[in-house]
């Protein structure tokens, strides 16, 4: 039994061809499908996408293993305690990483509390600017 084709047992034997005529064809055949039936009429697009998710057939839907993707990977990573910025064996270059990227966080504070400054600088501009409009009276327009 085709494996790609175990969702199809009980269906009519010309939607059994289809499907496994467009499996022989790949990933091209399925997408080329779904943009027919997107132009004939949506809900069919629509159900030919569904479908195609639903089947796994474009590896991006229940049947992929999580473990197997990057994603995954990364995740199992983060779970695991590791961190990209593990130990590399060589102490001289893991204490100048820890030196250098402690200076970069404390850099990135300075500038964001100078960014806080300087809007704080340009809204109290902008406010005594119309402090100072509105006390001479409204402008002729």
């Amino acid at each position: 039994m085709n494996v790609n084709n175990i969702h199809t047992e009980g269906r009519d034997p010309w939607m059994q061809r289809a499907i496994a005529t467009l499996d022989d064809y790949g990933k091209p055949a399925w997408i080329t499908a779904m943009i027919v039936g997107f132009v004939l009429w949506w809900p069919i697009g629509l159900s030919v996408l569904a479908y195609m998710i639903w089947s796994g057939r474009m590896g991006c839907g229940w049947k992929r293993s999580l473990r197997e993707s990057d994603i995954g990977r990364e995740m199992a990573r983060w779970r695991s305690g590791t961190t990209p910025f593990g130990s590399t064996g060589n102490r001289a270059f893991d204490e100048y990483r820890e030196e250098t990227l402690s200076r970069l966080e404390q850099e990135a504070s300075e500038f964001q509390t100078f960014l806080q400054r300087l809007r704080h600088a340009k809204d109290k501009a902008e406010f005594d600017q119309f402090m100072a409009e509105r006390r001479t009276g409204p402008s002729a327009a």
